[in-house]
């Protein structure tokens, strides 16, 4: 785990809304998600599953060290999970003949993972049966995999329920789109429970990412430049490059690392390139437009690393408790790919 760093005074005003407040003691972490009050708690399974995290870790430790790409690739399933029903592990749920689910919205096409969780699901469930939720698994998962691409960690705190429902449409309409503006993002956000500061750490995420090239084709061939109040254009040399080598008119759909050169280490890399106009998806572009986005951008990329680092991690353990089910709630699955029988 990376250990803790004090935060420059400067940095404790820029993250101070970013911050959630950790019971002492109990471990509890008190969550508000609109009307409701829902409570996670740090080591929810020390007695009923004292083994639960260690079989997540291992595993995902084990298999990132072969294929490191898996970490982008869950920290993202574990994003797209919250944006929709909250943090339930309803991403992972197959559609049926009742209706198309989650997974198979457009925007959830190219998510990785599902094997993987459903290997360390079956591995947990083999020693304690019926006990830890999918819901806790991914956002356990995601967690450990960035750490062992030598990323920052963060608490997780446990004891998510899983939902029965995932439905396409709502993915379609919950989910964030590469097109959208600053206040389109900040609105979606506010939604969640989440900050503009959440935004804009969050966004981080993306110094391990990749993105395909129709997802910001419209940079590339016929953008109307900043006039249309949305976006700055991409860097004129950068996107040059981009469409004689990567992004070419009519060819295959192909992949570009968002944060060049280094996109498996998490690092500040992503954040100067949005200062330098070469961020590639118009959402990322659009967090210069707003003042407040871009002086917290400024001011981690001049502090140490150690820093933003733990404004992310902050960040994720808010996201990761994004209107959850506890208690009674929902059901703990005994696979994650379909609901109880």
């Amino acid at each position: 785990m990376v250990a803790a760093v004090p935060l420059p005074a400067v940095m404790v005003v820029l993250v101070g809304a970013a911050v959630m407040l950790v019971g002492a003691g109990a471990g509890a972490v008190r969550v508000r998600g609109g009307q409701q009050q829902k409570q996670l708690r740090m080591g929810f399974y020390d007695k009923s599953c004292p083994a639960a995290e260690r079989i997540v870790g291992d595993y995902v430790r084990q298999h990132v060290r072969r294929v490191p790409t898996v970490a982008p690739a869950l920290l993202r399933t574990h994003y797209h999970d919250c944006f929709v029903r909250g943090c339930d592990g309803s991403i992972l749920l197959n559609s049926t003949s009742a209706g198309a689910a989650e997974k198979d919205a457009p925007p959830n096409l190219t998510l990785r993972g599902f094997d993987l969780i459903d290997r360390v699901k079956a591995l947990v469930e083999e020693a304690c049966p019926g006990v830890v939720s999918c819901a806790d698994v991914l956002a356990l998962a995601a967690r450990d995999a960035v750490t062992a691409i030598g990323g920052p960690s963060w608490r997780v705190p446990t004891g998510r329920r899983d939902g029965t429902v995932s439905s396409m449409q709502e993915a379609l309409r919950e989910l964030p789109s590469p097109a959208m503006t600053f206040p389109q993002l900040a609105a979606l956000f506010a939604r969640k429970g989440l900050g503009v500061r959440d935004l804009v750490w969050l966004s981080g995420a993306h110094t391990i990412g990749i993105a395909h090239c129709s997802s910001f084709a419209n940079r590339l061939y016929g953008y109307a430049g900043a006039a249309n109040g949305t976006a700055p254009p991409l860097d004129a040399a950068y996107a040059a490059n981009l469409r004689q080598r990567k992004c070419r008119m009519g060819g295959h759909d192909t992949t570009v690392e968002m944060d060049p050169g280094s996109f498996l280490t998490f690092d500040l890399g992503y954040y100067h390139a949005v200062l330098k106009h070469r961020a590639l998806l118009q959402s990322d572009a659009a967090l210069v437009t707003d003042a407040a986005a871009r002086a917290d951008i400024a001011g981690v990329v001049s502090s140490p690393q150690e820093v933003f680092f733990q404004v992310f991690g902050r960040s994720m353990t808010r996201l990761g408790a994004v209107q959850v089910m506890t208690g009674s709630e929902g059901e703990i699955r005994k696979s994650c790919s379909v609901v109880n029988s």
